[in-house]
Order: C-alpha cells, then structure tokens, then sequence
C-alpha cells in the first residue's frame, strides 16, 4: 500500500471553518469506518455532519472556559481507510495515522463507530504510557466476544484492560444502562474502575453532578487520561442519530457538565464516535456531538492560556 494512501483528506467542509492542518498544536481527525456495528450502520458519516454542524460554532468564544480554538486547532481531514479490509487491517491503518497524528499535535478523532478506540488507544499508550479512561456510553462494552466474532465495538474496553493499555484503577464509565450480563456490565468495577450508571445520575444536574466529578477527579488524579465518547450515552431524545439508541440516557446539559467540570484533568486526547447521520433528526446528534468537541477543545485551550 503507498504512502499517498495514509495522507489525510483535503476536506472542504472543516471542523469549526478551521484551516486544514499544520503545525497548529490541536488536531482533529476523521475516522469513517463503521465495520463493525452490530444493529444500524452509517457510523462512517458521522465525520462530515459533525463538521457541517460545528461551522455556527466558528466565531464563538466559549460562554464557561472564554476562549476559541481557532488559531491552534487545525482539521487533518479523514484518515484513509481500506473499509472493505478485516477489522484488524483497519485497526492497524487507524493506529499508523494516529501514531504519526499524535506525535505533533493533540488530536480529537470524529468516528465511526467504536471500535475505532481500541487503535487510538494503542497509539496513545505507546506515547504516553499506561492511561487512565473516561468512557461516556450506554453500552459497557466489555464482551468477550462480538456476535461470535472475536472483535468488535463492543469488545474494545474489554479487550484495553486485557492488553494493559488502561489502568483498571483509573477507569471510569459514565451512562451506562444497556441490558448484558452482570459480569460485563460491572467488569470495569470488579477490576477496580468506577461505573457511574444512567440510573445513578438520574435527577442530577449543576451543582448535583459536582460529587460525581470530584470522585472522578479525585481517583484519576495527574495520570494521563483519554477520554471516548459514544454518542448514544445520550438519551435519544437527544441523539437519535446512533446505531444502537437506548432509552433511558442522559442529557446533553449532563454531558456538558462532566466534560466543564473535568477539564483540568491531563487530558491527552479524545474521541467521538457513533454519530450515524442517517437516524438523525433536525441534526440534533451531530449538533450534540459538535457541541461537545468543542467545549472539550475550549476546556484544554483554556489550560493552555491560564
């Protein structure tokens, strides 16, 4: 396979209006790979629509952090991918790009459905060591097998703690409320993570989320943590877009409180995956997603500004 087949896409519908990237020290990057979604495909779109809805977010300066990322972000376009490849070649592709992505910039990746994390934290692991994880979604994600295959997105948190990318320690799942066997659901816990279910964060919001992220905080302390976000940790009323939508989610001020209550962690990168365009409805998933890189983005900005 040449070189040219890992350049980055020269989009003209940038995240945020942005420039296309340079030696800006932000980076974001598209993953369209939805190979191994297990209910409604489409996952691969997710990258454009969430680009196409962040554009009104271009002149704002950030109401909470008071900062912008334009100027140090830039959008690397979509990774080059085999689509039609087994799982592990796409993985290897994603972590290749990632790896070279991470070396010069930190790097938000736009998927695409959730295996794509597995490889993204392979290359963050090789950069910065064993990490700590933040993981929004209603799924665990922590099965032994996908439908009988060995792999897939949702086997990839299981599958990170197997190969020591992760501290079991430092890990944290936030929204959880999927049916599955107890020892999926609580895996994270009986190896020492926290699990903070849908259910449990029922009726919290403001200043009733601020215990939840002080814990958070308090437990990952300094390590460098990645943080994934599935969409569909979002109830769907506010993300319908997402290829396995279950009722009974959170709510987009919930998610925007962890990630303005979090931000002065030693974040190293994120990802922000499920976004299936075609399920959507008035845009409202990709609009959420938008919202949610960018306050993300605003939050390390600001750290960098203080």
């Amino acid at each position: 396979m040449s070189r040219d087949h890992f350049a980055y896409a020269n989009n003209s519908n940038r995240f945020l209006a942005v420039d296309a990237l340079q030696d800006q020290p932000f980076a974001l990057a598209g993953i369209p790979f939805d190979g191994a979604v297990t209910n409604r495909p489409g996952a691969r779109f997710g990258p454009q629509e969430i680009r196409r809805a962040s554009l009104m977010l271009c002149d704002g300066t950030h109401p909470h952090f008071d900062v912008s990322p334009i100027g140090v972000l830039g959008d690397a376009g979509d990774m080059r991918l085999s689509n039609a490849s087994p799982l592990p070649t796409v993985r290897s592709q994603i972590e290749d790009q990632a790896t070279a992505l991470m070396a010069r910039h930190h790097c938000v990746f736009v998927g695409g459905d959730h295996s794509v994390t597995l490889p993204l934290l392979r290359a963050a692991k090789a950069r910065y060591g064993t990490l700590a994880l933040i993981h929004f979604d209603a799924h665990c994600d922590t099965w032994t097998d996908h439908f009988g295959e060995p792999s897939g997105h949702g086997t990839w948190t299981y599958e990170a703690l197997q190969e020591g990318l992760v501290s079991p320690q430092h890990t944290v799942q936030i929204g959880l409320r999927s049916g599955g066997a107890r020892s999926a659901r609580d895996y994270v816990a009986d190896q020492g993570g926290l699990i903070f279910t849908a259910r449990h964060l029922r009726g919290l919001d403001g200043a009733g989320l601020q215990p939840v992220n002080e814990q958070i905080t308090q437990r990952i302390g300094s390590m460098p943590v990645y943080l994934t976000l599935d969409i569909d940790c979002l109830d769907p009323a506010f993300a319908p877009g997402t290829g396995t939508p279950e009722p009974g989610g959170m709510t987009s001020t919930q998610v925007l409180t962890f990630l303005e209550g979090l931000a002065a962690l030693n974040f190293i990168g994120m990802d922000c995956v499920e976004v299936a365009p075609a399920y959507d409805h008035a845009e409202l998933t990709s609009n959420a997603a938008a919202t949610f890189i960018w306050t993300y983005l605003c939050g390390q900005v600001a750290k960098r500004t203080r």
